[in-house]
């Protein structure tokens, strides 16, 4: 099949993903407003005290600077959830097997759920910049950095919504892949979104050095913040893109091997 009938297909697939979201916003909704009552929280309610120990006398806004970025791989790691919901539906729904009988592109299924959930998690990330900025984020770096930054929550994203179409795939039932993201929304607390790394107790503090949300939080951070990122970048880079290729290769194999339920 030409590259002409690939984008066409998956063209329409996205199509139908965005339909989807209109239809049920309440599930387009959740992933954006949930990073910004969390983001209020976390500030409004801990940020004085955690910003206290991040800089002495830093209070909260010291606080929001550097929560900031760890909120915003904890927005990608929300929406990636919405994903495995709708692919899940699809395979229980009949209509994947139907989609394997017509003359399509076969990867353009996926390809809309993925390039949807781009869509969305995008929207989301603007939406908790916004806010952010909002209530006293103040962010130094220039059009470079940001771009830089951007791109990286962009690969991190397309990383998180691939392991997610997998995980929809994998899923028995629309509750099951409900549930199975939800390691995804731990792992930014678990490494440095939310406190400084080197204040968690030992065992803890190794895992959250080499899980690979740490690199990529602190990465973003260093960029939004005009510094330096080191080496932290081409570890945060080497994982979004070995992350998507295992959760791509996963996801096709199941796409093309187990049938719909």
């Amino acid at each position: 099949m030409t590259r002409a009938y690939a984008l066409r297909d998956s063209a329409t697939m996205l199509r139908r993903n965005l339909r989807h979201l209109q239809r049920y916003p309440g599930l387009s909704l959740f992933p954006i407003l949930m990073p910004v009552v969390f983001l209020l929280l976390f500030v409004y309610v801990f940020g004085g005290t955690l910003g206290n120990g991040i800089t002495a006398g830093g209070g909260r806004g010291a606080y929001i600077n550097f929560l900031t970025p760890g909120m915003l791989l904890f927005t990608i790691a929300g929406a990636a959830q919405i994903t495995a919901i709708s692919v899940a539906k699809d395979m229980t729904e009949g209509i994947i097997a139907r989609f394997k009988t017509m003359r399509i592109w076969r990867p353009a299924v996926l390809a809309g759920h993925v390039f949807g959930s781009l869509i969305l998690t995008v929207i989301s990330l603007v939406v908790t910049v916004v806010v952010a900025l909002l209530i006293g984020y103040s962010p130094a770096a220039g059009v470079l950095r940001w771009a830089a930054a951007i791109g990286l929550l962009v690969l991190m994203a397309i990383a998180l919504i691939w392991v997610s179409v997998a995980l929809g795939l994998f899923a028995k039932s629309v509750e099951t892949a409900s549930n199975m993201p939800m390691f995804l929304i731990l792992l930014p607390f678990l490494g440095s979104g939310f406190v400084p790394v080197a204040s968690m107790p030992g065992g803890l503090r190794w895992f959250a050095q080499n899980q690979p949300f740490t690199p990529i939080t602190d990465s973003v951070r260093r960029l939004l913040a005009g510094q330096h990122v080191g080496s932290a970048g081409l570890a945060a880079v080497l994982w979004c893109l070995g992350i998507t290729a295992a959760a791509y290769l996963w996801a096709r194999y199941l796409y093309d091997r187990r049938p719909a339920r």
